[in-house]
């Protein structure tokens, strides 16, 4: 890399010399013609002539050119357009930092996650959390990184990451000078996948715990007292079968609700008829109607209902909805499912798959969670009714993966209705 030699009092000279050439050529001419005609004495004419060429070629603005060098060695290099722009351009919050701990430059998104912060002010005065005070003070007492992590209560709870990094910066007279780069990360995704795996891990533990539990006495009692006793042994035979039943169900709906995951950011194009899967899954929960003494009403037009969707997650989708219906909406006496075409919020075209129960309901306050993994209204009775706490929220992930809706209206004592949402697929003529 070059380095610029300091300028001389003589640099300047040449290019004056160039730059006046013609003027001094012009007054030289004149003053000749002038001695030539007596006008003027040749020690006059020498004299104009030194004055003109001194005029013209002393250096007069080499007193501002140094001036404006001074200005500039005057400015920090810290406080620059182009660090400011650098910093101004860091996509998380960011803080620079003099010595002192004093705010030199700091971005919008900075500013918007705390707004007491400003130039040339302590920072301290503007970050009250213990934490980040704790970490700024050693960073700046030992000029060495720091992290920090703390929890920001406003304007909701966000966990946030605090990294205090030293940035040599020189300065004006040849020498370094430490700054400090604080950077803010938002931590809070990430704390809540740790809780969600941390709550899917202690909620699958516990459903595989019971049915284990209830299969591991049930074999010691057949290995054991009820040997030999054949009407014992039918029933907890028969016992045993439904623990395990349950237990399958349960892995497989965790399978489904991981694959459905993995896969939620891709969205199926095929087109699919949704008419005969629908009838496909009514007929094959004919029997547990039948059981449970419920009459399923069915509204299904006649022509084919095209979505672009996967066809055996689709299936899981109306199962769950229907025997949902079935199991907790079995006092009503009656399930009614339909399909209809609508016009969305958007103002999109849609499908729209209703199952409508006319059971006990759901009260208001658990609308808002019953999508969530493992809730139950009634633990109860979801576990006595075969219930794996998974069904609503895999049909959620599902019907999100379709990029659909799932609405649900409940009220207590009028039954419940589950409607998923399709965007419509375009047909060839549609614009």
């Amino acid at each position: 890399m070059a380095i610029d030699a300091p300028p001389s009092f003589f640099s300047p000279w040449p290019d004056r010399l160039r730059h006046s050439a013609i003027i001094l050529l012009a007054a030289g001419l004149a003053l000749a013609i002038l001695v030539a005609f007596g006008a003027l004495m040749p020690v006059g004419a020498a004299a104009v002539f030194i004055c003109i060429a001194a005029a013209a070629l002393v250096p007069w603005r080499l007193h501002s050119v140094a001036a404006s060098r001074e200005d500039v060695r005057g400015v920090s290099p810290v406080e620059t357009a182009a660090v400011s722009a650098i910093v101004a351009g860091m996509p998380d919050p960011a803080v620079l930092l003099d010595r002192a701990g004093r705010v030199v430059h700091l971005n919008a998104a900075a500013a918007q996650l705390a707004p007491a912060l400003r130039k040339n002010e302590l920072a301290q005065f503007a970050l009250r959390s213990p934490e980040i005070i704790a970490a700024l003070r050693e960073a700046i007492a030992t000029t060495e990184a720091r992290r920090a992590t703390y929890l920001d209560h406003v304007p909701v709870d966000r966990w946030m990451e605090l990294i205090i990094t030293p940035v040599p910066v020189p300065t004006p007279f040849g020498g370094t000078e430490k700054c400090m780069l604080m950077t803010f990360h938002d931590q809070t995704p990430l704390r809540r996948v740790e809780e969600m795996r941390a709550d899917f891990v202690a909620n699958a533990s516990h459903e595989l715990r019971t049915p284990l539990a209830a299969l591991s006495g049930f074999i010691d009692t057949l290995q054991g007292p009820a040997k030999d006793d054949a009407k014992a042994r039918e029933r907890f035979l028969g016992i045993m079968h439904t623990q395990a039943t349950r237990m399958a169900r349960l892995i497989d709906d965790l399978l489904s609700l991981s694959r459905v995951e993995l896969s939620a950011h891709v969205r199926p194009d095929t087109q699919v008829d949704i008419v005969p899967i629908i009838q496909q899954v009514v007929d094959g929960l004919e029997p547990l109607a039948r059981e449970r003494q419920v009459a399923i009403d069915i509204e299904l037009p006649e022509r084919p209902v095209m979505i672009a969707g996967d066809r055996e997650e689709l299936l899981r989708v109306f199962e769950n909805l229907i025997e949902n219906a079935l199991k907790y909406g079995a006092s009503g006496g009656k399930v009614m499912v339909s399909l209809a075409r609508a016009v969305s919020g958007e103002g999109a075209p849609e499908v729209r798959v209703k199952v409508r129960d006319f059971g006990p309901g759901i009260a208001p306050e658990h609308l808002p969670r019953l999508t969530e993994r493992f809730y139950r209204v009634d633990v109860g009775d979801s576990r006595a009714q075969g219930g794996t706490g998974l069904g609503l929220s895999l049909v959620k992930h599902i019907v999100n993966r379709h990029r659909g809706r799932l609405l649900i209206e409940s009220l207590p004592k009028n039954g419940a209705t589950f409607t998923a949402c399709f965007p419509q697929a375009r047909t060839p003529g549609s614009s």
